[in-house]
């Protein structure tokens, strides 16, 4: 066997494969190879790059390694929605979705193992928080799916994690995405959604201005918020709506906001009165989400009131839509994505 190195190659860009190569004296058309066998096509061996010649082969095992994802569970909704269990090099795991529609097949991407931001309806966000995934174990769970199962036509950083809490991993994972050697998604095909994380969404606007935003907001009342989100404690509504009427401005993007409804407490016509409010004149999307099942804390509200909530907050002109459920049944709905293995062997999966 080689000797592996101890660089993880997936988290190259192309440029900076290019750089690499380049001062160790290899061609510069080898690192687009190589980026296509990483990307494109998901290899986790060196070996299995078939028109690199074995002394490069050899260089790239001695000084990186393959970060790989080893599929360990896989379950099947009724509606055709599948969720993923992968275990990562050092034992951690995360759960990736992928939502098959009919003209789309998306991914539902985790950017961290568990979550630091513990809302109190999230399963995710009781599990606690383990570590940031890189850049190159975010990208390879949409190019495990696009390579096993479907083409990826887009983008959703929903799955495990604040995204916006690993930024810098996350920006370069679309950029990995959106290269034309790998998968070549374009910038509009990728959204990533955060519960409020007011600098960063500022940084996006400004950085990664093709990029979309799905804000979880779930309360229009600060006092409210700060019940079921703690980032609330940190940025108050006004921060956050400032910051979101920067990114609208400056991108001239809509933006979605998530609204998850809690029967008996955030539900009501006051609440949605405040709603309205709170977004009249800003260019977006409500997005209404009836709570998932997630212990027995919180119950969902009729579809008498969920329909409701969402007239009132159309007839004020925010457009509003009530999410499809997708995943229930196999717990990969929204809130529901959460680190719990069962028989898990922790073994080292990079590979040379």
């Amino acid at each position: 066997m080689q000797n592996q190195g101890t660089l993880e190659i997936n988290n190259l860009s192309l440029d900076s494969m290019e750089r690499v190569f380049s001062v160790s004296g290899i061609e510069r058309y080898r690192a687009a190879q190589v980026f296509r066998w990483l990307h494109r096509f998901a290899v986790g061996n060196f070996t299995e790059m078939m028109n690199i010649p074995g002394s490069l082969q050899n260089y790239l095992a001695s000084r990186f390694y393959i970060s790989r994802l080893m599929p360990m569970a896989e379950r099947t909704s009724t509606d055709g929605t599948v969720k993923y269990l992968f275990g990562l090099y050092d034992g951690q795991t995360v759960e990736t979705v992928m939502i098959p529609e009919e003209d789309r097949i998306t991914v539902c991407v985790s950017t961290q193992v568990g979550c630091a931001m513990g809302c109190s309806f999230c399963a995710t966000g009781r599990a606690g928080f383990a570590r940031n995934l890189s850049s190159g174990e975010t990208a390879r769970q949409v190019e495990f799916v696009n390579r096993n199962k479907a083409q990826v036509t887009n983008v959703v950083f929903m799955g495990m994690g604040e995204p916006l809490l690993n930024y810098t991993a996350v920006s370069e994972a679309i950029g990995l995405l959106n290269c034309k050697e790998g998968i070549g998604l374009g910038l509009r095909r990728f959204t990533i959604s955060t519960c409020g994380i007011v600098p960063r969404i500022y940084q996006l606007a400004d950085e990664q201005d093709q990029v979309g935003l799905a804000v979880s907001l779930h309360a229009a009342v600060d006092e409210k918020r700060r019940q079921i989100m703690p980032i609330a404690a940190k940025y108050s509504l006004e921060e956050l709506m400032a910051a979101c009427r920067y990114y609208s401005s400056k991108t001239r993007r809509r933006i979605t906001f998530e609204y998850v409804l809690i029967a008996g407490f955030n539900d009501g016509l006051g609440d949605a009165v405040a709603l309205a409010k709170l977004l009249s004149g800003l260019t977006c999307h409500v997005n209404l989400i009836p709570i998932n099942p997630v212990g027995e804390y919180y119950q969902r509200p009729s579809p008498k009131v969920v329909e409701r909530f969402a007239r009132h907050l159309n007839m004020n002109h925010i457009p509003t839509s009530v999410r499809r459920e997708r995943g229930v049944d196999i717990e990969a709905a929204c809130g529901q994505l959460r680190q719990v293995v069962r028989e898990v062997v922790h073994e080292d999966i990079r590979s040379d």
